[in-house]
């Protein structure tokens, strides 16, 4: 696990001038064994939408990138894509990007024999996230109990 983290910290890194110059916003990276195989997926995103000629500009500056800097010994798949109307919600920015938003929270743990929530994002303060249900009423997280926290795809 250790190593995975440390590779999307230097792909995040090489990633970081790509990003900028192409008014992106990085959504997230992960470096994820699925079966025999190594993934190496980049999220990107933009307002209005991401394209995929966005996508393709990404994948081949950081193909050359990672090519010359070489920071990963496995072999693996890249992916770039756009997070996707469930995005989830992974850096802080995204706490306040998407406040007032209706989010759905699954928990490692249930509490009162439940692990799935929705409500309004309230936000993130230190550690703690923060919804207002259905009926106005606050419920609160440890950030560190939440498995995931994805905008909610509402029809």
């Amino acid at each position: 696990m250790a190593k995975e983290m440390n590779t999307e910290k230097k792909v995040e890194a090489l990633l970081a001038p790509i990003i900028e110059a192409n008014s992106f916003e990085l959504a997230d990276v992960e470096f994820v064994k699925e079966g025999q195989n190594w993934y190496l997926r980049i999220y990107i995103d933009k307002d209005g939408g991401v394209t995929i000629d966005d996508c393709e500009i990404v994948s081949r500056a950081i193909e050359k990138i990672i090519d010359e800097k070489d920071p990963i010994e496995q072999a693996y798949i890249l992916e770039v894509s756009s997070p996707g109307i469930d995005r989830p919600l992974k850096k802080e920015a995204d706490f306040v990007k998407y406040a007032g938003e209706v989010v759905d929270v699954k928990l490692y743990k249930a509490i009162n024999k439940q692990k799935e929530f929705q409500g309004r994002l309230k936000g993130l303060e230190n550690t703690i996230v923060t919804i207002i249900d259905d009926e106005g009423g606050e419920l609160s997280f440890e950030r560190k109990d939440i498995a995931a926290i994805r905008l909610a795809v509402l029809f």
